[in-house]
């Protein structure tokens, strides 16, 4: 697909292009990029809401700062899509997200205008802080570092780390807080009610208003630069409520809120506030999905839509494998079950309630699931501490964000030996979003912690008996998980039956190759087996399950029969499945040949799943491959 360019977009490819643009004519480029963006992700699905939202800081921030001289640091990297437009990949945006195309995320080796890599959220204060810092000692004292972040990142812990130390820094740092209201689910908790108290006081608003006009309405500030800001952080400080200013209380300077979608008085004030120096703290009022009507009408389907219509709004639907549910609608639907026969189970996700589905539980038992915000360590002894009072924390954390909270699942719940489930969504390679998100890791670094159960469901049955088996008592640490997407099963919802830990499944017997697999790569082993019966050959395979305890008792039968054994798993080779049995063959002394297949020890970009599959290895094609590599 090659997009339409619009006559003012058609001539930047640089900031320095934009820059010969007259302020007046900023509005119409920002359509026109805003036209773009729709255009694309229409067709080639992406985030789509929050950058609508961030159009005009994009154009104002590159029309003020001297990037890539002056760093910009995108929190997320939702909200980028505009930057990467105007930063010479207008022409390749149509490969956004693609396999070989342009990443979804700010990436520092795809351009010098990115400063920073990211697809975590709460990291650009901390990045930014340490560039500033950095050129304070390289002797740079005109760099400008400004940490654009989204008023539901600013819930994690990292941020306000960053805040504390940026504070005390007096480095000439701008961090803009863009608040839209919305993650990708509604925002909670009290940081949310204190920016919604803020802009929404009739009395701040008006205080703010008289301040602008003091400004000149934006001019620069001039022999009364001192006077002004002065009166700015008293009127702050006394006026909002009866509270004093968060930000202030962390040294920062604070200005605000102001409409961040309003191009030409953003590009006035950034100019302004170029000139003020050591920590400053913009907050902007965006509109997610803005321009496209059906995204700001329903924020939270168009934050990643998929597919849909350009003219009408209407979403395409997913009608991948038949009927097979999603994965995440199995475990939003068995832990409503398990919940109405067991009044201790609880349920816990940082800010993914419609991701990962729990969003059914909090409509159906509210007063039982919790949405603690993006704050996953918080989350996990938060979990902790309601396992201590007898209850079964179900805490449902995708598996590339499991890894912010390591120690905590560690510390606090490892050691103790408490009950708690975690439900680890999105394991595995994830498709478009790239190495920021796959869930690569969480076999191997969940492995090595005593105490801790580690399962994975070949398919939503399992899925369903593993939850069940995790909430009895007695269990332990539990960690149960499984990929994003679809399954195959259309005839999902089995009665419960309990699986004895440690107790994996013979699939099949054969004569020449025993495959061993974990979690729903083991569906690629079914295809593969299926392919290689019509050529005569003979392949065993094993479903393990449980990754910690192993089976031991079926290794023993395998390694008994087989010498050539091929490990699947859609996870890190170093450290997983594939790592674990080669410990068990050598402790054992058995001859066997072990082929590992799995992710490889590099990070995986991004693609289609198959796409993905097929690099690694572990696609169909890939174990028929080695199977015969392996008999020859």
């Amino acid at each position: 697909m090659t997009p339409a360019i619009g006559p003012l977009l058609a001539n930047v490819d640089s900031p320095a292009d934009l820059k010969k643009l007259n302020i007046e004519e900023l509005p119409q480029l920002c359509e026109e990029i805003r036209t773009l963006i729709i255009d694309v992700i229409s067709v080639n699905q992406g985030h789509l809401g929050a950058s609508l939202g961030a159009v005009e800081l994009a154009v104002a921030l590159h029309y003020v700062f001297g990037t890539p001289e002056d760093k910009i640091i995108w929190d997320v990297g939702h909200q980028a899509y505009a930057h990467k437009i105007l930063t010479g990949r207008k022409g390749l945006f149509h490969t956004i997200r693609m396999y070989k195309g342009i990443s979804g995320f700010p990436k520092m080796s795809e351009s010098e205008y990115d400063a920073f890599g990211v697809g975590h959220s709460s990291t650009s204060i901390s990045a930014a802080l340490g560039m500033g810092v950095a050129a304070k000692l390289s002797g740079n004292h005109t760099q400008h570092q400004v940490a654009v972040i989204g008023d539901g990142a600013m819930t994690g812990g990292m941020a306000m780390e960053a805040l504390n130390n940026a504070g005390v820094s007096n480095a000439n740092l701008l961090v803009i807080l863009n608040d839209n209201q919305i993650a990708i689910d509604k925002n909670v908790g009290a940081i949310k009610d204190y920016l919604a108290d803020i802009v929404t006081s009739r009395t701040y608003n008006k205080i703010r208003d008289k301040i602008w006009f003091l400004m000149g309405g934006g001019t620069k500030y001039g022999k009364n630069s001192r006077a002004i800001v002065k009166q700015l952080g008293n009127a702050v400080k006394s006026s909002i409520l009866t509270r004093s200013n968060l930000f202030e209380a962390f040294n920062f300077r604070y200005f605000g809120p102001v409409d961040g979608n309003d191009v030409i008085r953003l590009v006035k004030l950034l100019s302004d506030l170029k000139v003020i120096h050591g920590p400053k703290l913009l907050h902007l009022s965006t509109v997610k999905g803005k321009g496209f009507e059906q995204a700001e009408k329903d924020q939270t389907s168009f934050h990643s839509p998929g597919v849909f219509d350009r003219t009408t709004g209407i979403i395409q639907e997913d009608k991948c494998h038949g009927q097979a549910p999603k994965y995440q609608t199995v475990f939003g639907r068995t832990i409503i079950e398990l919940a109405e026969k067991n009044p201790r189970i609880v349920g816990i996700t940082p800010a993914m309630s419609t991701g990962c589905s729990l969003n059914f539980m909090m409509s159906k038992m509210p007063d039982r699931a919790y949405d603690v915000g993006i704050a996953e360590q918080h989350a996990v002894t938060f979990s902790a501490g309601m396992a201590t009072q007898g209850f079964i924390p179900f805490c449902n954390i995708y598996s590339t964000f499991m890894q912010r909270a390591y120690d905590q699942l560690i510390h606090d719940v490892a050691i103790q030996r408490l009950h708690v489930v975690f439900c680890l969504d999105r394991g595995g390679l994830v498709g478009e979003d790239g190495p920021t998100h796959h869930g690569a890791f969480d076999l191997a670094f969940l492995r090595c912690i005593p105490n801790l159960t580690v399962a994975s469901p070949m398919n939503e049955e399992e899925l369903r008996n593993l939850m069940f088996t995790a909430q009895i008592d007695g269990m332990g640490p539990f960690a149960i998980r499984y990929p994003r997407g679809r399954g195959v099963m259309p005839h999902w919802k089995t009665e419960f039956q309990k699986v004895m830990p440690g107790e994996g499944r013979m699939i099949r017997e054969g004569n020449e190759v025993a495959i061993l697999s974990i979690g729903p790569a083991g569906n690629n082993v079914v295809a593969a087996c299926a392919a290689l019966d019509k050529e005569g050959i003979s392949v065993g395979h094993m479903d393990m399950r449980f990754l910690k305890p192993l089976d031991e008792f079926l290794l023993h039968v395998i390694l008994k029969k087989y010498r050539r054994i091929i490990t699947v798993e859609d996870g890190t080779i170093i450290g997983g499945l594939g790592s674990a049995v080669l410990e068990f063959v050598n402790e054992h002394q058995y001859r066997a040949t072990v082929k590992r297949l799995g992710i490889p020890d590099r990070f995986v970009g991004q693609g289609s799943l198959a796409e993905l599959y097929r690099e690694c290895g572990f696609d169909e094609e890939g174990i028929v491959q080695a199977v015969k590599e392996m008999i020859t």
